[in-house]
Order: C-alpha cells, then sequence, then structure tokens
C-alpha cells in the first residue's frame, strides 16, 4: 500500500551569510559575499498513511516546522524525496494543493477587513468549490465548531479562540486529504484547546483525515496522537508509539502518598524501603516519590506495612519528562 506521505533521506540546509567586522570588512561582504551553511534537516526518512494522526514534536529549532514547509511545498528540498498524496511538493501543482492545508498557529490566512463569511466566501472561489458542496461543507464545520454567530464579524474583531475555529474553517472547507497543523493551539486558553482536540478528532473519524501536528503542548499530542515522530537538531530520534517510547526510556514510576502522621520525613521512608528512592515533591503529609517500576510493588508493599497511610497511588511520569530526557541526552531509540 502506497503511504500518503513518503520522505527519503530528507535534508534541508541553509546558507547564511557572515559578514566582517567594520566598515571595510562589511563593503567586501556585499561584493564577495561569504556563506556558512546551517543544517536545519539532516537525513530523514518516515512514513504516514492515511488516517493516521501523527506528532511530530521537538524542541525550538530541531526542524519541525521546516519540514513542515517542505511537506506543503513551501521549501525546496537540498536533498532527498518526498512525495505526499502521491505528489512533489516543490512543484506546487494545483491539484496537489486542493489535497492539502497547512495551519500554523502563529499565522492568520483570514483579511483582517472582511467578514468571516466573506472569508469563507474567498476560499469557495479560490478552491473553486461548487455551491452544493459549499453549502454542504460550511454547515457541517460551522456546527461542528460552533462558530454560527461569528459568520457576520469582522475577522479584526474575533477573540484568539474564535479566530483559531474560523481558520479550521477555511482550512478544511475544500475538504484536503492532509492537514499539517504547526502550533494550532499556541496562546489559547484550556477551554479553547480541548474543544479545538475534540474537533480534530470528530473531523479525522468522520472524513478520513490525514494529520501531522506540531505543538510544545504534549496535551495536543497525547490525546490526539498514539504515535510520535521526534526531531532534535535535524535528526529523526524516534519514530513510533508513544507508549512504547516511555516503556523503553523511563524505568520508574511515581508513588504519591498521603500519611496520617504529619511528622513523617523522608529519609524515615528511606530506612525501611531498600532501592533507589527519589523524593520529587512533598507537600505537609503529601509526598511524590520516585521509584524504579521493578522494585514498585515491594515499595509500595513496604510503605504500607510500616506507616499509617490515608492514600497511595502511582502515577506513570509525566510525558513532558520523557520528551526532556531524549532531548537533553540525546537519546536515539
Amino acid at each position: 500500500m502506497q503511504s500518503e506521505i513518503s520522505v527519503r533521506d530528507l535534508g534541508k540546509i541553509y546558507k547564511i551569510p557572515v559578514r566582517g567586522q567594520g566598515l571595510l570588512s562589511s563593503f567586501k561582504s556585499l561584493i564577495h559575499p561569504v556563506y556558512t551553511e546551517v543544517s536545519a534537516v539532516n537525513n530523514i526518512s518516515f512514513d504516514i498513511q492515511k488516517e493516521e494522526m501523527v506528532g511530530f514534536i521537538g524542541p525550538n529549532g530541531a526542524g519541525k516546522t521546516t519540514t513542515l514547509k517542505m511537506l506543503s511545498g513551501l521549501l525546496y528540498p537540498t536533498s532527498g524525496n518526498i512525495t505526499v498524496a502521491g505528489y512533489k511538493p516543490y512543484e506546487r501543482k494545483r491539484e496537489y494543493l486542493k489535497k492539502i492545508s497547512m495551519i500554523m498557529g502563529n499565522k492568520s490566512q483570514m483579511n483582517p477587513s472582511i467578514t468571516v463569511m466573506d472569508s469563507f466566501y474567498v476560499t469557495k472561489e479560490i478552491y473553486q468549490i461548487s455551491d452544493e458542496d459549499y453549502k454542504r461543507r460550511l454547515g457541517e464545520l460551522v456546527d461542528l465548531l460552533s462558530i454560527e454567530e461569528l459568520l457576520p464579524k469582522l475577522s479584526r474583531n474575533l477573540s484568539l479562540g474564535e479566530r483559531a475555529k474560523c481558520e479550521f474553517v477555511m482550512a478544511l472547507l475544500y475538504c484536503p486529504d492532509i492537514v499539517f497543523l504547526d502550533e494550532p493551539t499556541l496562546g489559547m486558553d484550556v477551554s479553547i484547546q480541548l474543544r479545538l482536540r475534540s474537533f480534530i478528532k470528530e473531523y479525522n473519524k468522520r472524513y478520513n483525515t490525514t494529520f501531522l501536528l506540531t505543538s510544545h503542548y504534549m496535551s495536543d499530542i497525547t490525546s490526539l496522537c498514539s504515535r510520535v515522530i521526534l526531531i532534535n537538531k535535524g535528526e529523526l530520534m524516534y519514530d513510533g508509539d508513544l507508549q512504547h517510547l516511555g516503556d523503553k526510556l523511563l524505568p520508574f514510576k511515581l508513588i504519591k502518598v498521603v500519611f496520617s502522621d504529619a511528622n513523617i520525613r523522608f529519609e524515615d521512608i528511606k530506612k525501611h524501603v531498600k532501592g533507589d528512592l527519589t523524593l520529587v515533591n512533598q507537600n505537609e503529609q503529601t509526598f511524590l516519590i520516585r521509584a524504579r517500576k521493578d522494585d514498585i510493588s515491594q515499595t509500595s508493599y513496604t510503605i504500607l506495612s510500616n506507616f499509617i497511610v490515608n492514600d497511595l497511588t502511582i502515577e506513570d511520569p509525566e510525558i513532558e519528562s520523557l520528551i526532556d530526557l531524549v532531548y537533553s541526552n540525546g537519546v536515539n531509540v
């Protein structure tokens, strides 16, 4: 089966001009410019199948947005091969552009001087959507995102959350097969983030659309994507199941225990428990303790046997801890 997105040995190198110090050196660099090469993406390869929702994550400057721009055809790759929906993105064929959409949380596609409804109509004309399909699609999207009251408003008068919803409608109005999401919930409050995640899930389920998502909000990734691609300094670090990554790289769990006795100290616990324990946080009688997965049952049993405990729960570490481990230590899985 042919992949919806296929990337092979993709690379992107930027040439950055080097300017000398002083007026004379600056003048010379204008006549005989000298460049240094910076590798933004370095020979990465991956495949994404139709209907998949994949998280594409990495720290600032990792190469995420550069990769998305190459996949969407906004940038020409320095090396490697890309096919998206059977097309070479950098050729920017009209048929290809009708199959993809890109939503960037920090950039608006809407004209601030016209109404939301007029912006949607402009999209209809650009993508030559028939009257029947436009009416049906617009009705479905407006209903899914509950934005009917926003249609007569000028785009400049929308709040950040309102504008984000309208951007989604514009991007999906012509029914693209593939959607690239670059920080789609950037700067939004929690309630709007939750609504947009719910919308993306429902849209993917209803229309079998492929999504490739970048976000610094790990809640976006964990709630939408079972598969992640990690990139750091242009290098592909991991491609696979998010849960598998956690099981392999984080050999510990967290024990949250609430003691009856307010005078309990961490040193008291360590006297009874054998093994490697780390105090993550303490708030009065509540302790958050890190213990190795292999020791978790015995550690919990020992605590319950030697102390009066009001409550004890075992938790997995937050996904941010895992991602930070990969970034900071350069772990390659």
